[in-house]
């Protein structure tokens, strides 16, 4: 190779290598598939501000909603994989969607890259106060007795609240038949009204609700039990071996993104997650602190893409 083209590669190396140490330059764009307001929303803007002293700039939340979060993890497949565009996803939009959307315009591990997972979010078992039980083994029994009599209740078709209960029940081998709400809301008022008598729900809400006699937790379904529900045993202490079920939050990026920014910005992230400020206002909002590395965060996808893929397909659940 002539000398001058060889001075010209080292000199563009050099100045690529420049440009991502200096990372980042500019505001970073962050893209949520939903409406401002809910969950997503809220742990963006709670690591929001953390970020912004650890990268030297701010994060700028771009609402794309639609499609139960497709439109806005197109949004980010097709941005330039410069660190400068990055999606808050959870588990519907990154391992729910690809086994529910039979055309979706994405694939999660071709077309991302993950950055860090920064969250889990459990649920909380519920029934209907007047439902004669106090445990998950009564209910189990109960339900049991009533094969078909049960009705359980769920923001809607595909989504974890449906997901889970259909999970339980191919644990437990119950038959409850589902009822789909156009979200949470209408579903927990039908709940505590008695028209359906069980529920997989959140903890905040759950918890809430909980406290205030209106319905009654009988079991979460992450692995330890959880501080806004101390009294309410796991799943797996209620007798049900291995039921470990909970979403997640995670950052991930366009696929092709350079190692170094991607080190950067994992990095700050577990910087964050490691406030105890940070921790404690997540977990008021539901969420367990969970920090995933972009190494760690893209076998955890690929792990829970099965699983939840055959709970879709034992649901019959199809959106298109």
């Amino acid at each position: 190779m002539p000398f001058w083209k060889s001075a010209a590669a080292l000199l563009l190396a050099s100045l690529a290598a420049t440009a991502q140490a200096a990372y980042p330059e500019k505001p970073i764009r962050l893209v949520i598939g939903f409406p401002a307001g809910g969950p997503l929303d809220q742990h963006a803007r709670l690591l929001a501000e953390r970020l912004q002293a650890v990268l030297g700039q701010p994060l700028i939340i771009d609402y794309k909603a639609g499609a139960g979060g497709t439109v806005g993890a197109q949004d980010v497949m097709k941005a330039p994989a410069d660190g400068y565009t990055l999606m808050l996803a959870n588990t519907g939009v990154m391992v729910i969607n690809p086994a529910l959307y039979s055309k979706l315009p994405y694939q999660t591990l071709r077309d991302f890259t993950p950055i860090a997972r920064t969250a889990m979010q459990p649920l909380a078992l519920l029934v209907n106060p007047q439902v004669p039980v106090n445990s998950l083994k009564d209910f189990v029994a109960y339900a049991k007795a009533r094969p078909g009599q049960v009705n359980y209740g769920s923001a809607g078709n595909g989504g974890i609240s449906h997901l889970v209960p259909e999970m339980f029940k191919n644990a437990t081998g119950l038959y409850m038949v589902h009822i789909p709400y156009r979200g949470s809301a209408p579903a927990f008022t039908d709940l505590m009204g008695g028209q359906v008598q069980f529920m997989a729900e959140s903890i905040p809400q759950a918890a809430a609700y909980h406290k205030q006699g209106k319905v009654r937790a009988i079991a979460v379904t992450s692995r330890e039990r959880n501080p806004a529900l101390p009294d309410i045993p796991t799943v797996m202490e209620s007798g049900i071996r291995d039921f470990e079920v909970v979403g997640f939050y995670g950052f991930l990026a366009p696929a092709n993104l350079p190692r170094e920014v991607t080190a950067k910005l994992s990095d700050a992230f577990r910087q964050v997650l490691t406030s105890p400020e940070i921790r404690n206002r997540m977990i008021a909002q539901g969420a367990d602190p969970a920090f995933l590395g972009s190494e760690d965060f893209a076998k955890y996808l690929a792990a829970e893409m099965p699983r939840w893929a055959d709970a879709v397909k034992k649901s019959g659940a199809r959106l298109d």
